[in-house]
């Protein structure tokens, strides 16, 4: 999602006649794009101000601060008063408004709006994309998000959920396809919600699906509490929508589920897998994961590791619980797990989560897949990387393939975290789906 406000940033400030600067050394002004979602990512965030405080000297007295998103909404204060490192605040719901704030700078002022909107979408704004390598592109669907899980900050520095039009998310994708990139991840806090006149996120899918079949369509993130049988049919008969679901658990343990306002058991959610592998086979699941929560047992912890292993998450982003202000739980309950005993189960989370991907992976081996190439190996120049529909990365010989073709890979070793494999043919999309020799694996 920052990766996307970023983009928006990009096209206001370069209507606005600015250009990207090639580093925040030479830059005039320097946006700090904010996550408030755990503390670990607001620590880097109070780092980085800081550095580009220093920058700040004799010759570059005028050099401007800004600090956007969610840590925007949530501690305003501290950036402007109390540390005094930003010159301007701006909320994710007031990225229009950054001419108007830069102008006020300009006058000697601070600079602040961090209104929430039912409306903004920013719907009517074309992304001027700085990020990725020219075939992948991120496309925000909905913003803001009403689960209210008594974790979580994201409601409070995002606002309500709302949805842009099917219309406008189709126009975009279309944009990029004309525009030859080969994946397209549409985006929303969830986006089983997604709703526009009538217009379902199933529906939504099939659409982008249809823009060109040589375009893969991902999506995330996904709530395990509204995940349609519509959908996975979508994803099951449409060829170019990736066989790959994020679908956050949070914990193994049906008290701790109903604590952190996650209204569904741990039953019910290994049903919702059982499923997903049932009407999509071969289909690879991530997760998201949060040890140390306010009065997890270590009965509790060891239903979270025993839910990991009947699932195997071909990826988890696995978490010790921090306290957030404004949450029910800052509210409600005592962050009672010591430090020590929370990374001490997350290092068990860790330790069984890569056992459990090196396995999957070492079944991979044999196996061809369809791997769209993203860029260069970082290890070797001779090398180029992608991944497959799957989100597996593959590594394998550069020849004569460049980003953004498709290669049959067929999968020769592995590790935890990555696939090698031998470049077999360039492809497309509804070739290798009729092609045979998938059934190789």
């Amino acid at each position: 999602m920052n990766f996307s406000d970023s983009e928006i940033v990009n096209s206001i400030m370069t209507d606005q006649g600015h250009k990207p600067a090639p580093s925040p050394e030479q830059a005039d002004i320097i946006f700090v794009n904010t996550c408030s979602i755990r503390d670990n990512a607001e620590r880097k965030v109070w780092d980085r101000l800081k550095y580009f405080r220093s920058l700040r000297t004799k010759k570059h007295q005028d050099k401007v601060v800004g600090v956007l998103g969610c840590m925007a909404e949530r501690i305003r204060e501290k950036f402007l008063d109390e540390h005094k490192l930003a010159d301007l605040v701006v909320g994710p719901d007031a990225y229009r408004d950054i001419p108007n704030l830069l102008a006020q700078v300009d006058d000697g002022r601070k600079a602040v709006n961090v209104i929430l909107s039912l409306e903004e979408t920013y719907a009517d704004i074309a992304p001027v994309r700085t990020t990725g390598n020219g075939s992948t592109a991120f496309v925000s669907i909905m913003r803001g998000c009403d689960n209210m899980c008594s974790f979580c900050v994201v409601p409070f520095t995002r606002g309500r959920e709302r949805s842009r039009s099917a219309e406008s998310i189709i126009q975009e994708i279309q944009v990029l396809s004309d525009s030859g990139y080969k994946e397209v991840t549409v985006l929303g806090q969830n986006v089983n919600s997604y709703s526009d006149n009538g217009v379902s996120f199933a529906e939504l899918m099939y659409r982008a699906s249809q823009v060109n079949p040589n375009m893969r369509i991902r999506f995330s993130t996904s709530h395990p509490k509204d995940f349609p049988d519509e959908l996975l049919t979508v994803i099951q008969k449409q060829p170019n929508i990736c066989n790959y679901i994020h679908i956050p658990a949070q914990s193994g343990n049906s008290e701790v589920l109903k604590r952190m306002r996650r209204p569904y058991t741990r039953e019910e959610y290994l049903s919702l897998i059982d499923r997903m592998r049932e009407l999509i086979p071969g289909v690879a699941l991530s997760t998201d994961i949060i040890t140390g929560f306010c009065g997890e047992t270590e009965e509790q912890h060891a239903d979270t590791l025993s839910l990991m292993d009947k699932v195997k998450y071909d990826l988890a982003y696995m978490f010790a619980y921090s306290e957030r202000e404004r949450t029910l739980a800052h509210r409600k309950y005592e962050d009672d797990v010591p430090e020590e005993v929370k990374k001490r189960r997350l290092s068990e989370i860790i330790d069984l989560q890569m056992k459990n991907q090196e396995e999957l992976n070492r079944e991979e081996v044999g196996k061809v897949h369809l791997v769209l190439v993203e860029g260069t190996s970082k290890r070797d120049e001779n090398q180029v990387n992608g991944r497959t529909d799957t989100n597996k990365m593959v590594v394998f010989n550069r020849e004569e393939y460049a980003p953004g073709d498709y290669v049959a890979v067929r999968i020769t070793d592995y590790t935890s975290a990555t696939l090698k494999g031998e470049a077999l043919y360039k492809s497309s999309i509804p070739e290798f789906a009729l092609d045979k020799q998938p059934a190789m694996a």
